[in-house]
């Protein structure tokens, strides 16, 4: 059995099939399920019928290859194996990806936790700490099935989808065009001036969603999104408020960072880059997804013309701020 089309692959991903997933690999569930917040798999929290509770991931078709996934499980167990705080894949009969009716899914242990508190610095300096650990391992080695975070695919394919599509309204079209333009040339200037800096494998969605606190300290979960990127990349979403207090939150952050690794000051110039990339990805994302009847559901505003009026002006921001000089600029 496979899913029912490639617009809709998961429409035959009903709770019988995911509880037969998981009792598949010899685990025996008690029937409870939760599904989680996740557009870009489908993932659950499923009772046990030892009353444990584990997580089970279904991967999206045609998003990563097998061995792409591999590559990401590979790295979580790396960093596992040094007693860093990730949540890896389970292995079944020495296997981290699992299928069953045409789908690929993995199962993780269920770790709770609450969003970390980055108002203090004890606690911001402990993620610093373990960053730098996930750091020193990432540098270890790079990937080979998974695409860099890089200005190419992140920045000019992304507006090559947007544009290529009926998305932007047609009187808005011409702004968001040259705005765009204007954005990824500062992202190239950007990468001039931090010319020289390295990539390594990296979480890449670093935000308070995917860093849970417990009383024993922090845990990253979700590598999903992993890929070889600038070490600021798992840096700067941890960082808010004004430019002052990013700049504190900064420099503790680096303060536990650098008792592992060092961190090359060259990438504070890219801090805006990146995350003028994420804007631009992030709405081709969409864009990628509209025939998933979830993401209709779910971004009903997405094609509007006040979500593209938000959408310049959040670019013009950008461009903006990418000239001003980098946090810490007396580096």
């Amino acid at each position: 059995m496979t899913p029912t089309s490639p617009d809709t692959p998961y429409a035959d991903l009903g709770p019988d099939a995911v509880l037969d997933a998981i009792e598949s690999v010899g685990l025996r569930c008690d029937g409870t399920l939760l599904q989680l917040n996740s557009f870009e798999n489908r993932v659950y929290r499923v009772g046990l019928d030892d009353g444990a509770r584990c997580v089970a991931k279904f991967y999206r078709p045609g998003r990563w290859s097998d061995a792409a996934i591999l590559e990401e499980h590979g790295f979580t167990l790396e960093l596992a194996a040094r007693e860093i705080p990730v949540v890896a894949p389970l292995r079944f009969g020495g296997q981290t990806l699992l299928r069953h009716a045409g789908h690929r899914f993995a199962l993780f242990d269920c770790q709770g936790g609450r969003a970390p508190e980055l108002e203090h610095e004890p606690t911001l300096e402990r993620i610093g700490r373990f960053l730098g650990r996930i750091h020193a391992v990432g540098a270890e080695a790079g990937y080979a099935h998974r695409a860099p975070l890089d200005v190419q695919s992140f920045g000019f394919e992304s507006r090559e989808l947007l544009l290529g599509g009926d998305w932007i309204p047609p009187d808005l079209l011409p702004a968001w065009s040259s705005v765009a333009d204007q954005a990824l040339q500062g992202v190239q200037q950007a990468w001039q001036r931090a010319a020289g800096v390295g990539t390594l494998r990296v979480h890449a969605d670093c935000h308070v969603g995917n860093l849970l606190w417990t009383d024993d300290g922090p845990h990253f979960v979700d590598f999903d999104d992993s890929r070889c990127a600038p070490a600021v990349q798992d840096l700067w979403m941890l960082l808010s408020g004004d430019a002052q207090d990013a700049r504190r939150q900064l420099d503790v952050l680096l303060r536990g960072y650098e008792m592992f690794r060092e961190f090359d000051r060259r990438e504070l110039h890219l801090v805006e880059a990146l995350r003028t990339l994420r804007l631009l990805h992030y709405s081709a994302w969409i864009a990628r997804r509209w025939h998933d009847p979830a993401f209709p559901a779910a971004f009903p505003f997405f094609g509007s013309a006040r979500y593209w009026q938000d959408r310049v002006l959040e670019l013009r921001e950008q461009v903006a701020l990418m000239q001003e000089p980098p946090l810490l600029a007396g580096f």
